[in-house]
């Protein structure tokens, strides 16, 4: 199992499949290399890219030092970008693209592409409010060592109810679920008050692509035009009968089409 050393001494572990230009795909909450949406998306784009998937820190085969910060994740990108020669596209989903985002201002020179797809923010107060309520809670359960109570608050927070909160916890994923739990609070720090970034957006001068699915939250689709209108050299584009859960089929080749352009 191959892995690169942040700067802070953390191995994290990854994949690298295909030839070509360097992509690295950046995960959302809960996700790692061997459960969610980026070995279906790599397959797609391996005929074209050099691609590498990882584990985010604190979870799958990747170390967790503490304490914890978003330099620390982003430093860990940076990792990877050495580790393909100094430069590359980048590609994040949901908390995985706020953190992406992020990583774009700290690395100007060392991300020339990024495409974002569905970053959670929103244009809604009242919704600002409830995810800074949200982390407190988060941070609270964690303290606790109340793991499963704190996935379970993030899934009430993207809109599950209490049929699917029962469901998901007599699934064989739930234990996977519980053991990434504290990364939570990772994505949440990614994704700051959670409202869209439109003054950080105009330090990050690279072209952009923003995507949201045409089937998604409307809150969702409002952010992602609100994020692309604020960035310098953007463009935004929905999915049509795509939501949060992207088909790799629909996204490959719009991702290959850009960044090969």
């Amino acid at each position: 199992m191959p892995t690169v050393t942040s700067k802070d001494g953390t191995p994290i572990a990854f994949d690298r499949s295909g030839t070509g230009p360097a992509v690295l795909l950046v995960d959302g909450a809960l996700c790692s290399r061997s459960f969610g949406p980026m070995g279906p998306l790599a397959a797609q784009l391996t005929p074209h890219f050099t691609v590498y998937t990882y584990d985010r820190r604190g979870r799958g085969d990747s170390g967790d030092t503490q304490p914890f910060a978003v330099e620390r994740e982003i430093e860990d990108i940076e990792a990877f970008i050495n580790e393909a020669g100094g430069s590359t596209f980048v590609y994040g989903i949901s908390s995985g693209a706020a953190l992406a985002f992020e990583a774009a201002r700290m690395l100007p020179t060392k991300i020339t592409k990024l495409a974002l797809y569905e970053p959670p923010y929103t244009v809604d107060p009242d919704r600002v409010q409830g995810f800074n309520e949200y982390r407190v809670r988060l941070t609270e359960l964690l303290a606790e060592g109340r793991k499963g109570d704190a996935v379970e608050l993030m899934m009430r927070l993207v809109g599950a109810g209490d049929e699917g909160v029962a469901r998901m916890r007599q699934a064989p994923i739930w234990p996977l679920f519980e053991a990434v739990a504290p990364t939570l609070a990772y994505d949440a720090a990614a994704l700051g008050d959670s409202s869209v970034p439109t003054d950080r957006a105009a330090s990050v001068t690279i072209p952009t692509l923003v995507m949201a699915g045409g089937a998604t939250f409307p809150f969702i689709r409002q952010a992602a035009q609100a994020l692309a209108g604020a960035l310098p050299h953007a463009q935004h584009r929905e999915l049509e009968g795509q939501t949060h859960e992207v088909a790799a089929e629909a996204l490959a080749p719009v991702l290959t089409e850009f960044f090969a352009r």
